[in-house]
């Protein structure tokens, strides 16, 4: 499974073409087999409520590809919880955390990782599946014949459109934060001759979740300015297009260094990573972190610089902090946003959260530090942005979960 820009992307890399119509074949077998043995069931029951109750279709399943994406889904699941319902999280990391809550109404299981994954998915039976993984029929997750309903949530609030190409065209419907997101996946509907998803603004959990967390917490204890290099990855990504020359720049301002990864670097990019690390080893002024919950690291920095990474939107609209980013290396030819005719909202904002910066600037990266830090107009940007990105604010996983019970009763009443 291979990222971009924050978002797990199912690639075609990842399994061969012999796997996907090995799936194909056996999911199609699988169901016309199950589709009888139900009826054999059925009638053995005496045709009661008993024998329909054990065809074994869930009413909710929730997939994720990476644990670290259980900062999303973990108030969806507690919500779940509080409700008493029945839902199974199904996640393809074997040390995700989830594994570990003790939870009554919601199973947790680990479902294998990539191809094992895939068949588990390709032959689920579920009333609705919810996942914020992009990608669904395009390779080797196909839509299971078994499942009635797919929904996306999308785990930044950025753009909707910045997927790989077709990463959200198969969803049955889109949770989403903001009325922009809405716009772009309607354009990408019609640009595509699509059938309409629903577009359900519900705000964004896991930031509504940050939130709380950060009412009332003292500041962290520090002697210097903390600068928290946040990149994203891949070719246009600011590890692999500046390297040892940013992170220099950094250490020459005399300020405390953290430098977060993009977790997909340690997978796609892991011989540039390795030799950055082995330069700059940890301690010191540079430090690496790989935290899966990125909340102390956010809370801790004073300045965060980074490039098209959707953690930006974490950084700027729940600590409140201001930005600095780079310009002009996002390659959007292998993505949704190729097919729009205007720049996504998330590059549109970037200004008003923060300053640019290109390498001419690195000989003075303090003072473009101390500049931004000292700007008070950006707090202005961050409000605006906030109020178009975050819609719902604190109840968004009551309405997450709200539309999956009203559509979960739709789909059993008209027996779809």
């Amino acid at each position: 499974m291979h990222l971009h820009a924050g978002a797990n992307y199912i690639d075609p890399g990842t399994g061969s073409m012999l796997f996907t119509l090995l799936i194909g074949l056996l999911s199609t077998g699988y169901f016309f087999l199950k589709k009888y043995f139900i009826k054999i069931k059925f009638l053995l029951s005496g045709g009661g409520a008993k024998g329909a109750a054990e065809s074994e279709e869930l009413p909710y399943v929730i997939f994720s590809d990476s644990k670290r994406y259980w900062n999303l889904f973990k108030p969806i699941c507690d919500e779940f919880e509080r409700r008493g319902l029945p839902a199974r999280y199904w996640t393809a990391s074997p040390d995700d955390p989830a594994l570990e809550v003790p939870y009554e109404h919601v199973k947790c299981e680990f479902i294998g990782e990539e191809n094992k994954a895939f068949a588990r998915l390709n032959m689920m039976s579920a009333t609705i599946c919810l996942s914020t993984t992009p990608g669904l029929d395009v390779y080797q997750w196909k839509r299971s014949k078994g499942v009635r309903w797919y929904a996306h949530v999308l785990h930044a609030v950025g753009s909707a459109a910045g997927y790989r190409m077709f990463g959200i065209d198969y969803y049955d419907a889109m949770l989403l934060s903001g009325d922009f997101q809405v716009e772009e996946v309607r354009e990408l509907e019609r640009l595509r001759n699509l059938p309409a998803k629903e577009c359900v603004l519900v705000g964004c959990p896991y930031l509504d979740v940050m939130a709380e967390r950060l009412k009332g917490l003292k500041p962290p204890e520090k002697d210097r300015v903390t600068v928290l290099l946040a990149p994203s990855w891949g070719p246009s990504a600011i590890l692999s297009v500046y390297g040892k020359r940013i992170i220099d720049a950094l250490v020459n301002t005399g300020y405390e260094v953290i430098i977060r990864p993009h977790p997909q670097s340690k997978v796609s990019e892991a011989d540039m990573l390795d030799g950055l690390m082995k330069a700059y080893p940890d301690g010191g002024d540079v430090s690496w972190n790989f935290d899966n919950d990125n909340f102390d690291v956010l809370n801790r920095a004073d300045v965060m610089i980074t490039d098209f990474s959707g953690v930006i939107f974490d950084y700027a609209l729940v600590f409140d902090k201001p930005i600095i980013y780079t310009e002009g290396q996002f390659d959007n030819a292998v993505y949704d946003a190729a097919w729009l005719d205007k720049p996504l909202w998330k590059f549109s904002v970037y200004p008003t959260l923060g300053i640019p910066l290109d390498e001419s600037q690195f000989p003075k990266m303090r003072e473009v530090i101390d500049d931004v830090l000292a700007d008070d107009r950006l707090k202005a940007g961050r409000d605006a942005a906030r109020a178009d990105a975050w819609v719902h604010r604190g109840e968004s996983t009551v309405r997450t979960v709200d539309y999956l019970v009203k559509k979960y009763e739709e789909l059993v009443a008209n027996g779809e």
